[in-house]
């Protein structure tokens, strides 16, 4: 099944890959499903069944004008996890794909869900304000937002850099990973990139963590100057009840590509 349609009646791209239990890979602003790559080559050859999709508005999914936040990101995966009827399966979501599952779990509940683990994470807040100290300003992201009308490529090329440490490891990615990372971004819909830096800057996941009533591993690195640990990563270990905390020291917001045997590695022992 490549596509299946949202509630709004958007295409979802799909890839269901394998047998076994099922783990659901939810993907980080702005690339796509393929982003994955080493993790799902991972599970795949542990025995899991591996599905990925696109967000609305990013890679091979519709890229509608509307629908960029977080109730609808979280319907969507709904309707993904209805569609392919997958029960006792595992949520794995990376960066923004945190958000998707915090806000999916307080509206739709756990009854489908064995697991969840959150990934350089959102999830928690990122905004700065008096309840949230620790939190990203409000300039930032509005500079991002002018930066993306300005000339997305060449903000995306920038972006990639921080994302991936380059100059603030001793190990960043290939060239090559960079130039597939731009790729997957520019797929994505302008529209779509511009509102989920609202959509992920500015929503409060706070108040969905009493909902993880399963099983969470939190997963941040602390040199991570995307999404900074303090309001997300360790908040959200802090709030979520029995959740577990690993934390990768110096590690940059990309590690699913810089320390991806590490990563893989963690999800394996967790998952099984």
């Amino acid at each position: 099944m490549a596509y299946i349609e949202a509630k709004d009646g958007t295409q979802l791209h799909v890839k269901d890959m394998g047998q076994g239990r099922p783990v659901l890979l939810i993907h980080g602003w702005p690339l796509t499903g393929d982003m994955f790559e080493y993790q799902t080559l991972a599970l795949l050859e542990a025995g899991f069944r591996v599905i990925t999709y696109d967000r609305r508005g990013f890679g091979q999914s519709g890229h509608p004008a509307t629908g960029y936040n977080y109730d609808t990101f979280a319907d969507d995966l709904a309707s993904v996890i209805e569609g392919l009827d997958l029960r006792d399966v595992a949520l794995v979501g990376f960066s923004m794909g945190g958000g998707e599952i915090a806000r999916y779990l307080s509206r739709h509940g756990a009854s489908r869900i064995s697991k969840a683990v959150l990934v350089a994470s959102v999830a928690g807040y990122l905004l700065k304000d008096d309840t949230n100290p620790d939190g990203v300003d409000a300039s930032v992201f509005e500079d991002m937002k002018l930066q993306i009308r300005k000339d997305r490529f060449a903000f995306l090329q920038s972006f990639a850099k921080t994302f991936y440490g380059v100059g603030m490891i001793s190990s960043p990615v290939s060239q090559g990973i960079l130039d597939w990372s731009f790729i997957l971004a520019v797929m994505a819909s302008p529209k779509a990139t511009v509102d989920c830096v609202d959509a992920f800057g500015k929503t409060d996941f706070r108040p969905d963590f009493k909902a993880f009533t399963i099983p969470t591993l939190v997963i941040h690195g602390t040199g991570d100057k995307t999404v900074p640990i303090d309001p997300s990563g360790r908040a959200a270990a802090k709030a979520i009840p029995n959740a577990k905390l690993i934390e990768y020291e110096g590690e940059p917001h990309g590690l699913f590509a810089t320390a991806p045997e590490r990563l893989n590695d963690d999800l394996l022992a967790f998952l099984r």
